[in-house]
């Protein structure tokens, strides 16, 4: 049963991985709930309630890189207050207009309408709109490497 857990797990976390670059997927917690699934194929065996604790809190981390990470962009790329709400709206709108393909549109629409609604000119809110995609890249970037983290210390606890 651990070669078939280690498999099944192993699926979860390549769909994870894609799932971080690609926004159709949920990345970290795909991880995550491999393994899980991982642990109900092995009895839990040697998965204790501190790793998937630890598990949970990188999950969690992912998703603050997600705000940070654009929020930080769009300041430093010297967005206003509205733009930087802009750009968190976009990320929770654009889903729902765009599709996956909102995950990208919709920080950067946001950011780049909320600089316009504040008065700054458009060749202006299109700096700062292309600051937002900076972040998500960078935040992309992290939340990668918080993943590979995540994987490595599951198959150092597991063997």
């Amino acid at each position: 049963m651990h070669a078939a857990g280690l498999v099944v797990a192993v699926v979860f976390f390549v769909a994870g991985l894609a799932g971080t670059v690609l926004p159709v997927l949920p990345g970290a917690p795909l991880i995550l709930l491999g393994m899980v699934t991982y642990g109900l194929f092995t009895g839990f065996a040697g998965l204790t309630w501190g790793f998937f604790a630890g598990q949970a809190a990188a999950v969690a981390l992912t998703f603050l890189i997600d705000y940070l990470a654009g929020a930080w962009a769009v300041r430093r790329y010297g967005g206003s207050r509205a733009a930087l709400w802009g750009s968190v709206a976009g990320i929770l709108f654009g889903v729902l207009v765009f599709g996956p393909a909102g995950l990208i549109l919709g920080p950067f629409l946001g950011a780049f309408l909320g600089e316009l609604l504040a008065g700054r000119s458009p060749s202006r809110a299109l700096h700062v709109g292309v600051g937002s995609l900076v972040g998500l890249l960078g935040g992309t970037v992290l939340k990668l490497a918080v993943e590979a983290a995540m994987i490595g210390w599951f198959f150092a606890t597991v063997f």
